[in-house]
């Protein structure tokens, strides 16, 4: 089973895409910043990780910079899933490193497609 960890600041998405990826058959883990998204990126090892970019305590930039730098996360795919969709947002996104970004509103076939 593929284990996916969600971080996002939005209650509903988190709830509503738990609900979808397990439906799925997917493993979902949750968190609501990039802080506890960190620690559980390092305890689970998620084959793929979601990411918001606006959020409280750590921002998906930061919260992916960090993960790079950590050995055991550098590898894991991350998608961007933001609601920041000017074109600089998009690109800085990519620059980072990211291997897509999805910009809401958006359908989950959308997001289960790019995974």
């Amino acid at each position: 089973m593929e284990k996916i960890l969600l971080i996002e600041d939005d209650k509903d998405i988190r709830e509503t895409a738990n609900d979808f990826f397990t439906a799925e058959g997917f493993q979902i883990q949750t968190a609501e910043d990039g802080a506890i998204g960190i620690q559980l990126a390092l305890t689970l090892l998620p084959d793929i990780i979601i990411c918001d970019i606006a959020m409280p305590n750590m921002d998906g930039y930061e919260f992916y910079k960090t993960i790079q730098k950590l050995k055991p996360t550098s590898v894991i795919p991350l998608i961007y899933l933001s609601a920041k969709i000017e074109r600089n947002d998009v690109r800085e996104g990519m620059q980072l490193g990211a291997d897509d970004y999805i910009t809401k509103p958006f359908k989950y076939n959308e997001l289960l497609n790019a995974i």
